[in-house]
């Protein structure tokens, strides 16, 4: 299983982060080693300063694929999640500066957080997602409104890396990013359905 993470691709997120909107996806892996096992609290790492949470809807693939044309891109999920890319802030604007890559930013041990719970992709009309930090909403978020929709993703990741059943794919954040500290609660919403919560320790 591996985490694929699409960034860059809600409008206000962009502008957020001083950032324009790309011709095609960009996206970057998290290991397996960086998701966060059931029942358990992110621990805030001493590496970093400045983490940050990202609310991402998270589609699971379900068959092998490579070279997808999006048409067909839907034979390959019917499943949808919520989740949170942890990033430490502070070291991927070091990474940036210096011209370096930052996965060192983004794919650590405990940065991903995936729902227990996926929806049937079908039984879902409007897709909301929205995230609560200690009882108040920080981002919210349609995915009619992400610049590159779940199918265009699929086609293109695909054409470079070949796609496992199992797999995860994080669509990007809206806007609202913010940082965590130590006893801070966060609280992840598919429309009015509560999937997961998460302690900051």
């Amino acid at each position: 299983m591996k985490f694929i993470c699409i960034g860059r691709n809600y409008l206000e997120h962009a502008k957020e982060m001083g950032k324009s909107i790309t011709k095609d996806p960009i996206f970057f892996l998290k290991p397996d080693t960086s998701l966060i096992a059931k029942n358990q609290p992110f621990f805030m790492p001493d590496f970093s300063k400045n983490i940050h949470y990202e609310v991402e809807l998270v589609y699971k693939i379900k068959k092998v694929g490579k070279s997808i044309d999006t048409a067909f891109s839907k034979d390959y999920y019917d499943k949808v999640g919520l989740g949170i890319d942890f990033t430490a802030r502070d070291l991927q604007t070091k990474c940036k500066t210096n011209g370096n890559p930052w996965e060192i930013a983004k794919s650590f041990d405990q940065s991903a957080l995936v729902s227990e719970h996926f929806f049937d992709i079908n039984s879902i009309k409007d897709l909301n997602f929205s995230l609560l930090k200690n009882g108040e909403t920080v981002q919210k978020g349609n995915a009619n409104e992400m610049v590159f929709n779940i199918d265009q993703i699929i086609s293109f990741v695909s054409k470079f890396i070949t796609l496992k059943i199992g797999d995860l794919i994080f669509t990007g954040t809206p806007s609202g990013v913010g940082s965590v500290k130590i006893g801070d609660k966060l609280e992840g919403f598919i429309n009015d359905t509560r999937v997961f919560s998460l302690n900051i320790k």
